[in-house]
């Protein structure tokens, strides 16, 4: 079964519960921890070319694979701890790119 947002926010809460990590998630915490994951993101690709950035291999696509979803998860954590709907959030932005970004004429 497809796991869906909510069976991971509340994996994702039980697991910090079950560890009494809260006590640390504050908001700046958080922030500071998902942009250490987003930096090893973007270590995965530094110093490759587009063409090498476009064909990871099998170790680099799994390293990216889990950098992605720690990032994922600090955006659910710091979403949670601030109160914010990440898909309303999400959506509201699509739509303010949409009207800062209109489609040009050809």
């Amino acid at each position: 079964m497809k796991p869906t947002l909510s069976s991971i926010e509340k994996q994702l809460l039980d697991f910090a519960k079950a560890r009494d990590w809260d006590q640390y998630h504050s908001p700046k915490n958080i922030a500071m921890a998902l942009s250490v994951e987003a930096a090893e993101l973007v270590e995965i690709f530094q110093w490759k070319t587009e063409a090498q950035s476009a064909s990871l291999n099998e170790q680099e696509l799994r390293a990216a694979r889990h950098e992605i979803a720690d990032v994922f998860l600090y955006l659910l954590t710091i979403s949670r701890v601030l109160g914010i709907d990440i898909l309303g959030a999400a959506q509201e932005k699509l739509e303010l790119n949409a009207q800062k970004y209109p489609v040009e004429s050809k």
